[in-house]
């Protein structure tokens, strides 16, 4: 049966076409191509509904209807269309095994083509809503009142800050483009709510002077765009460091003269996609003019809205990679869920700090946290964590997924992200945080094994291991097949992404902490999920499941040579030995056969890459270099140093041992690993330190939270145990998490905990504290190390575990 590509919503399928009818089985929600698929097995055939298909096209009919996550019109039009399964329900979607079947990696649809595809009809909702903000937003503040314009009507933080512009740009156009997140000072100049002091660039002696430069630099930006010449805006000093928000305000003056995308990465993705331009040397507005002027020399966007154009782009080719996932808890024991799944949205409580909205910065939130709830949590660490679950919800965005959990057990239901996310609800009497939600309730499900963390934890990041469980587990209708999460997809890590922006921008970084933090763990699970993707494979959410078959399997795959010098990733340790010779070229004893050994010119790892992506100039070469800071660097990269600059990619030099040209392209990118208890980087070349990008890795608590070993709660443990190793020692000595996780799992055995603090968190802290036992006390108790002795106290398992939680859990809580 022949099968053909079908681009949908930004990915592409297989579609297997119609046999002249289709079938909608007892209980599910999917449409199917044909009787034997696998997702209609286990339901008894008399209860399938089959429906007529004469022309091929019901299926097209069906996801045309309306967008994916809208599951609702979807019903509305398959309750009129008759398209029922075997109870009477409206179907919503495809199947993914007999109509319409992922197909790993992304292809890019050429303009022409996924113009003729694009469903105008799909946004109009949003581009309604977009357009009425915009006349709101105009009347409110109309243009010709920006010259008179008090402060306190522009600035966030103020008594009536809902009803500034900036609240309005950043909370009440979000059908526009959200601007959303980020620190404050992007709108230039604020109130600050816990001391009721001004922000504001620190060239101008007060808020007034400030605001006078910022209000002028406005109001000659919105002249410039009324004269299209968008690229003077660049040029206005005042708006310099608030250039989204600038960018927003001109297009709620202007929406005819640019286009509602603000980002720069997403103008320069576009207008690299739709043209030859480089646009990394062009200011902001200059990029957001040209990107316009492009769209409009295609000539197929005549007597479109920009709204609609930016829409389109977005289904086209959305430069965002993948979504945040969370479960939430709607109150104790799921409380509050039917209030949540009947009104769209998902709550928490925490009402005592107000509306999130009204807070300039996180750091303002806070702070002003920790005044109202400094009797309710035990320590500093544990009311830090729970401060940052509640900032959490305003980092949602449209497209982000929730899990609601009742319990450690119970999903009771996944669902989308939908504008505005977070909203403060007045009307509710409690638990009034809450963000939009479009519920699914088919992923209703009891795991099969408890989620111990969500016991303890009322916000928190799902992992892909837990996504993967979710998405195979039987649900409580076994035959509801997954409808608004097609698979392959690729979950939002943070430090992934902030690895992928520090690798872009420089070409290297270097990934550091204290050990034990996961630092190999997490660059060979980013080696994974940046390469395949820019690789263009497929990525289901095992691929980046560290240890799982699929995982050693896609990453064994790229590190294949295939015939070529070098692999898309090679993996490399440095040590005290290895040398300039290992990593450029050098000569090396070669076995000549009966001749016996010669000396020989070999190139080294770092040669053989570049020559590789040299002559692969459309592909990604990745070096991960675990132990980075083991080697002699400055001995090891040699002259190369100077070529591993971003301006300097593709310049040649001469090898001094073979004299050939050598060139760093600008598809290779490094990878580092530092131990920081081995070298802090301050210690680094500075030349060195220079040309790479260093994102740090510390203690994360959060996979353990509601782990026990007997009375010892293992999070609880790490975070005092790392509160009193900062006060001695500071941020690079703590005790990284892994030392409680074996198997990638929490340690869950007296023993096992017993051996880990004998046998590797004394050690460890022993060589922090240079052999000082009274240090070592401070650290664990007295009960526990013996001062005099300089060693430990002859303590069983389970004498060991009464003192840990004596001295880290209940005297911790206590002071």
């Amino acid at each position: 049966m022949t099968e053909h590509i079908i681009h949908y919503e930004g990915r592409d399928y297989d579609l297997v076409p119609s046999t002249g009818r289709v079938i909608c089985s007892g209980r599910g929600y999917a449409l199917h191509h044909l009787e034997d698929c696998t997702h209609l097995e286990g339901g008894a055939q008399e209860t399938w509904r089959f429906y007529d298909d004469p022309d091929g096209l019901t299926w097209r009919r069906l996801i045309d209807s309306a967008p994916s996550a809208d599951r609702q019109s979807r019903r509305e039009f398959a309750a009129k269309a008759g398209l029922l399964n075997g109870q009477g329900a409206p179907i919503t979607s495809t199947c993914e095994s007999c109509l319409l079947k992922p197909i790993s990696g992304t292809r890019i649809l050429p303009l022409d083509e996924a113009f003729a595809q694009f469903d105008r009809t799909s946004v109009a909702d949003r581009v309604a809503q977009a357009k009425d903000d915009i006349e709101r937003t105009q009347r409110d503040f109309p243009r010709d009142g920006w010259t008179s314009m008090p402060l306190e009507r522009y600035a966030l933080g103020v008594d009536d800050y809902k009803n500034a512009f900036c609240y309005r740009l950043e909370f009440g156009t979000r059908a526009i483009a959200n601007i959303t997140g980020g620190s404050a000072r992007k709108h230039l100049i604020f109130l600050q709510k816990k001391d009721k002091t001004w922000y504001h660039d620190a060239a101008y002696s007060n808020e007034q002077a400030a605001w006078a430069a910022v209000r002028q630099g406005f109001v000659d930006a919105f002249d410039a765009v009324e004269a299209g010449n968008l690229q003077v805006v660049d040029e206005i000093d005042a708006l310099r460091s608030g250039a989204s928000v600038a960018a927003k305000a001109c297009y709620v003056y202007f929406p005819h003269r640019l286009l509602p995308i603000f980002g720069k990465d997403h103008v320069h993705h576009f207008i690299r996609l739709l043209s030859d331009h480089d646009p990394k040397h062009l200011g902001r507005f200059a990029a957001i003019e040209l990107l316009k002027k492009i769209t409009d020399d295609t000539g197929l966007f005549t007597g479109w809205h920009t709204l609609e154009i930016a829409r389109f782009l977005y289904w086209w080719s959305d430069p965002r990679q993948g979504f945040s996932m969370v479960k939430i808890s709607p109150g104790k024991e799921g409380v509050h869920w039917e209030e949540c799944l009947a009104g769209g949205y998902i709550c928490v409580g925490w009402d005592e700090i107000g509306d999130l909205t009204a807070f300039t910065s996180e750091e303002e939130f806070m702070d002003t946290f920790r005044v109202v709830y400094a009797n309710v949590y035990g320590n500093q660490s544990k009311m830090t964590a729970k401060a940052r679950e509640l900032w959490r919800l305003t980092q949602l965005k449209p497209g982000d997924r929730v899990i609601a959990n009742r319990g450690t057990h119970e999903v009771l239901g996944l669902g989308t992200v939908t504008d505005p996310g977070y909203i403060w609800n007045d009307e509710r009497a409690e638990q009034r945080h809450t963000v939009t939600v479009d519920w699914d309730t088919s992923y209703a499900q009891t795991l099969p094994e408890p989620e111990k963390r969500w016991g303890m934890v009322t916000v928190a990041d799902v992992p892909q291991r837990l996504w993967r469980v979710i998405l195979s587990n039987d649900r409580t209708a076994p035959e509801i097949e997954p409808t608004t999460m097609p698979v392959p997809i690729t979950i939002e890590d943070p430090y992934l992404t902030k690895l992928a922006d520090a690798l872009e921008r420089k070409g290297q970084a270097v990934l550091y902490g204290p050990p034990g933090t996961g630092k190999t763990y997490t660059s060979l699970r980013f080696a994974v999920w940046w390469l395949s993707t820019r690789l263009g494979h497929g990525l289901s959410p095992a691929d980046t499941d560290y240890g799982s078959t699929e995982f050693r399997a896609t990453l064994d795959r790229l590190a294949t040579r295939q015939g070529r010098a070098a692999a898309y990733l090679t993996q490399v340790t440095f040590h005290p030995a290895y040398g300039y010779e290992d990593f450029i070229e050098g000569f090396r004893p070669v076995d000549d056969g009966a001749a016996g050994l010669r000396l020989s010119l070999v190139d080294g790892v770092f040669k053989r890459i570049c020559q590789t992506a040299e002559q692969d100039p459309g592909n990604p070469y990745l070096l991960l270099i675990d132990e980075i800071n083991r080697g002699d660097m400055p001995k090891i990269f040699g002259e190369l140093i100077t070529l591993l600059e971003r301006d300097k990619r593709g310049l040649a030099l001469i090898l001094p041992q073979s004299g050939q040209e050598f060139r760093v392209p600008q598809n290779v990118y490094v990878l580092g690993t530092m131990n920081t208890a081995d070298r802090s980087i301050r210690l680094l070349d500075s030349a060195l330190r220079r040309r790479f990008s260093f994102v740090e890795l510390l203690p994360d608590t959060s996979v353990l939270e509601g782990f026990h070993v007997g009375k010892v709660h293992l999070a609880d443990l790490l975070r005092e145990l790392n509160l009193r190793v900062l006060r001695e020692l500071g941020r690079e000595r703590q005790i990284g998490h892994s030392f409680f996780l074996t198997g990638g799992s929490p340690i869950n055995d007296e023993t096992v905990l017993g051996a880990v603090i004998r046998d590797e968190i004394l050690p460890l802290l022993q060589e922090y504290a240079y052999d000082d036992f009274s240090m070592l006390a401070r650290f664990l108790g007295a009960d526990i190390v013996d001062v005099v002795g300089h060693r430990l106290h002859d303590l069983n398992d389970d004498e060991l575990l009464d003192a840990l939680y004596a001295e880290l859990q209940v005297d911790a809580s206590q002071r």
